[in-house]
């Protein structure tokens, strides 16, 4: 059974295109990454696979169950989502925000209790963030944030986990260890990730399949391998691509 699926499903925001009768299913240990130009419509079409942008028509399934039918809650043991930018809307501490992960799994007007908390220590040890427990959210940088967000899914712990941009802000040694964490904990799970993000080389490292939105009539689903190839790349960023071949992998940079 797909983790989650889109079936002819198109979306738009404003007078703009976004998918038009776009098909693909994420399946139990796949990893997807999503590549696209600048204002093609990734961030709207995550938003639309977990409904907070309604889509002009088509059928997204969770599980073999269609969005709409899930309750909120139970969705939200399912589903894990990391939005581009988080905002802080209250004052809050780290360990306050990590353990909002937990929500979903209490009973109404319950609080966490020793195991939550275990679980969020053991989330903010993972990103290296343990001893900033204390420490408020607006006083971290955006790097830590990130961290922080992705502590807080990790103690979500989802099945499916959707990431806009999870590299954020993060230096090149947190996106490695970070990534190689998430990879780790949803290959534990036989989970699956659909995530959106700009570097061609860490969707040949990390994903085994691959979303092109070329445009909205042109968007080339499928296998990594099948799919990032320097003429789709230069299709996709209109612009001359190098190959350089290594003894184990491909790498793709502007020319």
């Amino acid at each position: 059974m797909s983790l989650l699926s889109a079936r002819a499903l198109t979306a738009s925001i404003g007078n703009k295109l976004i998918c038009n009768e776009l098909n693909f299913s994420v399946e139990p240990d796949q990893y997807w990454g999503v590549l696209g130009g600048n204002g093609v419509g990734k961030t709207t079409l995550l938003q639309t696979l977990i409904g907070l942008h309604e889509a002009v028509h088509g059928d997204i399934e969770i599980e073999g169950k269609s969005l709409q039918d899930w309750r909120r809650k139970d969705l939200a043991c399912r589903l894990g989502v990391l939005f581009q930018d988080g905002q802080d809307t209250f004052p809050a501490s780290v360990m306050e925000t990590v353990l909002a992960g937990r929500h979903p799994y209490l009973p109404f007007w319950s609080i966490e209790g020793k195991d939550d908390i275990k679980l969020a220590h053991k989330a903010l040890a993972d990103v290296a963030m343990v001893d900033m427990s204390y420490r408020q959210v607006n006083t971290l940088s955006g790097g830590e944030r990130r961290r922080l967000a992705i502590a807080t899914l990790l103690v979500q712990n989802p099945t499916i986990w959707l990431l806009d941009e999870p590299t954020n802000h993060l230096d090149l040694y947190h996106q490695i260890s970070l990534l190689d964490l998430v990879i780790e904990r949803v290959r534990s799970t036989t989970g699956g990730i659909l995530m959106v993000l700009h570097d061609v080389n860490i969707v040949t490292r990390y994903c085994t399949h691959a979303m092109l939105m070329i445009d909205a009539n042109t968007i080339l689903c499928g296998p990594v391998d099948a799919v990032v190839t320097q003429k789709n790349l230069e299709k996709l960023y209109q612009h001359p691509i190098k190959t350089i071949q290594d003894k184990n992998a491909v790498f793709y940079f502007p020319e």
